[in-house]
């Protein structure tokens, strides 16, 4: 990579911070490590730290600028493929923590300000959310206070954002499943069946017993009904007496003996 005649390497190589946070690297930021005591006896008070973003592509063709009017603003980037933001003093990169003992997560977070995008007034090196998800490249630019390059870091290995899904492009075919998901799903499948046909049988059974009532005892069943003889007409002494001998009530009449 070319590297100006006039600039220092500087052995340190920008890398994501190491920090367990959520977030390091999103869909439009990413989150480095602050260069802490790596510039020291290079960089004065009036000095400016510059961080570099490019196309990883792109960073094999990027020239240090040479004045401040040189600088690449964030619309260059979609251009000429890089750009430069986050400028920092060498007091806003200490080495030692503060002696209060309050301290933040030393990192720095490229592309945290979406309202770059919005604000037609914001500074040309404003820290604008990243269009695409690269890779980028990037690196630590040393400027002295007319714009020419004093010293300058390795550039970093690619960086690829997040990147959303499609929700067509989700395979959810059950063969890509893992043996252990496979598993799990037969036995729930296999216990949910078992439910349904106790439910099923529980059903049946309780149904039944409104549909179909109790067989009724052996003595109220049809043809075996038992109980006493009896007359359903009284015939009063009255109208006994007159009738003729032989035709009591209740007796068979006698046979006639005349021929």
């Amino acid at each position: 990579m070319p590297i100006s005649s006039a600039t220092e390497l500087i052995p340190y190589t920008p890398q994501i911070t190491a920090w367990d946070l959520e977030g390091k690297v999103t869909a439009t930021t990413f989150s480095l490590e602050q260069p802490r005591c790596v510039l020291d006896g290079l960089a004065s008070v009036a000095n400016t730290i510059w961080l570099v973003v490019a196309f990883s592509n792109a960073s094999r063709d990027f020239q240090n600028p040479q004045t401040l009017a040189e600088i690449p603003a964030f619309p260059r980037l979609l251009t000429d493929g890089h750009y430069m933001t986050l400028p920092l003093s060498l007091d806003q990169l200490p080495c030692e923590d503060p002696k209060d003992g309050s301290r933040g997560v030393p990192l720095l977070r490229v592309g945290n300000d979406p309202g770059c995008l919005a604000d037609l007034h914001q500074l040309p090196y404003c820290n604008s959310p990243l269009p695409s998800p690269g890779p980028y490249r990037v690196k630590f630019l040393l400027m002295d206070t007319r714009g020419s390059p004093q010293a300058e870091t390795r550039w970093s290995d690619p960086i690829a954002l997040h990147q959303g899904k499609a929700p067509a492009s989700i395979d959810t075919w059950p063969g890509r499943r893992g043996g252990d998901m496979v598993v799990i799903t037969s036995i729930l499948s296999s216990l949910a069946g078992l439910l349904l046909l106790a439910f099923l049988a529980a059903s049946t059974l309780r149904f039944s017993s409104l549909w179909w009532p109790e067989e009724a005892p052996e003595q109220l069943r049809i043809g075996s009904f038992v109980g006493k003889r009896y007359m359903t007409h009284h015939i009063p002494p009255s109208e006994a007496a007159t009738l003729p001998v032989g035709c009591e009530p209740g007796l068979d009449p006698l046979p006639s003996l005349s021929p």
